[in-house]
């Protein structure tokens, strides 16, 4: 149970774990001061959706995201947000390519290498199906989530961080239905591919309560470290480097490293989301499919890192607000139909 459970721990965490998150620039976008309570919210919220969608993807044994996307939104809406989860897929994968030439920059790499250094692991990553991205998430998710919390955790003792004080904190609470709004979509493209593979409902609850435990912890540590750099955020494109600044070099080039795993693993899920919506109408294998797709966003990746993070992904939060909704009250009125 623990051992199936953590697998899709792994794969929620990987998912989510991006480009924007790692770097702390989604996260101070959406809370920064006055956040302890959003916080809070959200890993309640996001424990809460991972085990619905996971719970109806079990239930039909989905290989592809739409039947689950066809119980929580209805079936009149299925084909406008199939449609938007195939838009939202292919532009933060988009983010995550930009992510990686971001990063191979900050070592005076060109951006375009960056971007390809991604690329093919990607492509190769799905000759092995989706069994490649459960293997390569059970290995690389515990190092990015280890090296996050370290960097976090010596930050917060280095300069005598108090971990606590803004745990009060009210005002900015609404925060949270749009952050976790922001990664429903990718989680239900996802989660609604593996259903066929989830062979016990204990695996559904550790992932679920694990992945809103360890996404909560971090966001919070990570959040109150930014706090106490907020003046220097705006000259960085990756606030995370702010933090690494008066670390050895060898700090910033372990933590880059953890970066660009977060950027691969938040790419592959989008690939993958991607390729199983299509595997059924083209009928070809997923790397095919991978490469192809992959292809489509190469031109896509010039429009910069911050940029795409600054304008995507808020308006993707109020867009999602419908379905995070809907997954709320579906254990609700799911019970009402059955007393029915």
């Amino acid at each position: 149970m623990w051992k199936s459970g953590m697998k899709w721990l792994f794969l929620i965490m990987g998912t989510t774990i991006g480009a924007g998150y790692a770097s702390g620039r989604e996260l101070w976008q959406f809370f920064g001061h006055e956040s302890g309570l959003a916080i809070i919210m959200f890993a309640v919220l996001f424990s809460i959706c991972c085990y619905v969608i996971l719970s109806i993807s079990y239930e039909k044994k989905a290989s592809h995201y739409l039947p689950v996307l066809r119980v929580i939104v209805g079936r009149q809406l299925t084909g406008i947000y199939d449609w938007m989860i195939i838009l939202y897929l292919f532009t933060t994968t988009v983010v995550m390519l930009a992510g990686s030439g971001a990063t191979w920059q900050a070592f005076n790499f060109s951006y375009r290498i960056g971007v390809l250094a991604i690329v093919i692991p990607l492509i190769l990553l799905f000759i092995w199906d989706i069994r490649g991205l459960l293997s390569i998430n059970s290995f690389i998710l515990p190092v990015l989530i280890i090296g996050l919390l370290f960097i976090l955790t010596l930050f917060t003792f280095n300069q005598n961080l108090t971990l606590f004080n803004h745990l009060h904190e009210m005002e900015n609470w609404l925060a949270a239905f749009p952050f976790t709004a922001l990664n429903i979509l990718p989680l239900i493209a996802v989660l609604g591919a593996v259903g066929s593979e989830v062979k016990h409902k204990s695996e559904i609850w550790v992932a679920s309560i694990g992945s809103g435990f360890i996404l909560g912890a971090i966001s919070y540590i990570y959040n109150n470290s930014l706090i106490q750099i907020s003046d220097e955020i705006l000259l960085y494109e990756i606030p995370l480097f702010a933090i690494l600044k008066n670390y050895p070099y060898e700090m910033f080039l372990f933590m880059s490293l953890v970066l660009w795993i977060a950027i691969f693993t938040t790419a592959a899920s989008g690939v993958l989301g991607l390729v199983t919506r299509f595997r059924e109408l083209l009928n070809l294998p997923l790397w095919i499919l991978a490469m192809m797709a992959l292809a489509f966003m190469l031109p896509f990746t010039s429009f910069g890192f911050s940029t795409l993070i600054e304008y995507l992904y808020p308006l993707y939060g109020i867009l999602n607000l419908y379905v995070l909704s809907s997954l709320l009250l579906y254990p609700i009125l799911n019970r009402y139909k059955m007393g029915s």
